[in-house]
C-alpha cells in the first residue's frame, strides 16, 4: 500500500485486558460485539459473584425512586455446630479396658476379653489417658 493511503486510512484499535486467571490475560479488541458481551457479563470472574453490595433492581414500575435489593437464590451459610465425635465403645467397655489394663494385660488381651478389636482396644485406652483417666 501506498504510504498516503496509510496515513489516510489508519486508525488505532482499542485493546481490552480480560483476566481470565492469575497467569495471564486475554487481550480483546473493543468492537460492537466486544462491549455487547462485556455487558452482558460473559467475562465477569465467577469467583467474586457473591461479593460487594446487593444489587438494586428497578421498581415495579419500572422508576429508579423505588429500587429494592435483589437477593442472592442462596441462603446465607447456616453456621456449623462443632458436636464432640461420638466414640464407637461405650461406657461400659471403656471401665473395663481401663482396669484391664491396670492390671497389666495387653490390648490384644484386653479385645479378646471384651469381644472387641485390638486396635480399638488400643483406641479406648489412649483416648483415656489424653484425657487423664489413666
Amino acid at each position: 500500500m501506498a504510504p498516503e493511503c496509510q496515513q489516510k486510512n489508519a486508525k488505532g484499535l482499542t485493546m481490552v485486558a480480560i483476566g481470565m486467571n492469575k497467569a495471564a490475560d486475554e487481550f480483546l479488541i473493543l468492537d460492537d460485539r466486544t462491549r455487547e458481551e462485556l455487558a452482558s457479563g460473559k467475562y465477569r470472574d465467577q469467583r467474586r459473584g457473591t461479593f460487594g453490595p446487593p444489587v438494586r433492581a428497578e421498581g415495579p414500575r419500572g422508576t429508579a425512586g423505588e429500587q429494592q435489593p435483589v437477593r442472592s437464590e442462596r441462603a446465607a451459610p447456616q453456621p456449623r455446630v462443632r458436636r464432640p465425635a461420638r466414640q464407637p465403645w461405650t461406657r461400659s467397655q471403656e471401665r473395663l479396658a481401663l482396669l484391664y489394663n491396670e492390671q497389666g494385660l495387653r490390648p490384644s488381651d484386653i479385645a479378646a476379653k471384651l469381644g472387641i478389636s485390638s486396635h480399638l482396644a488400643t483406641q479406648i485406652i489412649l483416648a483415656a489417658r489424653n484425657r487423664g483417666k489413666s
